[in-house]
């Protein structure tokens, strides 16, 4: 049975018109938008449709709305995605495999921006080490999920991409949904593998540190695989 092709709302397609123009015409942070009346005329709609689509992308900070100051273009809120992205229905739908395959391709491809960060900051190494030497000595599956995911986090945000920051809050989803692989796997061995591949970064060998944390990541498709 086919079934019916849902209607956009009217704000998402002025928001979608709203993200064109600000990209065609180069703006920048800080850049005065046309008045609402004028873009509502532009886009073919009534002011309160319009006003609908710039509150959703004043809440992103994708535009600013001041009182007589009128729309400017303005700067995107990483940390406000980072706090909501974890916590979007649709990533719990996410197939196991894909959770997997987008945290391999996330966290490898920061590998060398992390490796050369920490030829010039020592700090780097040294935290990361600390995390993973909390996660040796946890004692509960709550408190080691809780260090995992804080090390796999810091590795993230020590490639200074910080885009990426967004989504490596997947990380809390992705504990979640494998919380039994978690259970099965080798607390140790996985300890191992973290100071693998932080000394391997240190010393500037990114491939190796690559090939181990695709085998680390990749753990738990085996280990899902594997009957209780």
């Amino acid at each position: 049975m086919l079934k019916a092709v849902k209607r956009p709302k009217i704000r998402d397609v002025v928001a979608l018109r709203l993200k064109n123009y600000i990209a065609q015409e180069f703006l920048q942070p800080g850049d005065r938008l046309p008045t609402e009346t004028e873009l509502a005329d532009r886009f073919g709609v009534n002011r309160l449709s319009l006003r609908e689509a710039t509150k959703a992308l004043e809440f992103l900070g994708i535009v600013d709305a001041k009182p007589g100051r009128g729309l400017t273009v303005g700067r995107i809120d990483m940390q406000r995605i980072v706090e909501h992205l974890g916590f979007h229905p649709a990533l719990h739908d996410v197939e196991p495999g894909e959770l997997i395959d987008t945290r391999t391709v996330i966290e490898t491809g920061v590998l060398p921006f992390v490796a050369r960060r920490m030829r010039q900051d020592p700090s780097i190494h040294e935290r990361l080490t600390r995390i993973n030497a909390d996660l040796r000595r946890a004692r509960s599956l709550r408190k080691f999920v809780e260090l995992d995911i804080a090390f796999h986090h810091e590795l993230v945000a020590a490639s200074g991409v910080t885009p990426l920051m967004a989504f490596s809050d997947m990380l809390v989803v992705f504990f979640r949904r494998f919380l039994e692989s978690v259970k099965k796997g080798q607390w140790q061995d996985g300890a191992d593998s973290h100071q693998f591949i932080i000394d391997a970064l240190q010393a500037g060998k990114v491939a190796a540190a690559d090939k181990r944390l695709r085998k680390h990541i990749e753990s738990h498709r085996k280990r899902i695989a594997t009957p209780k």
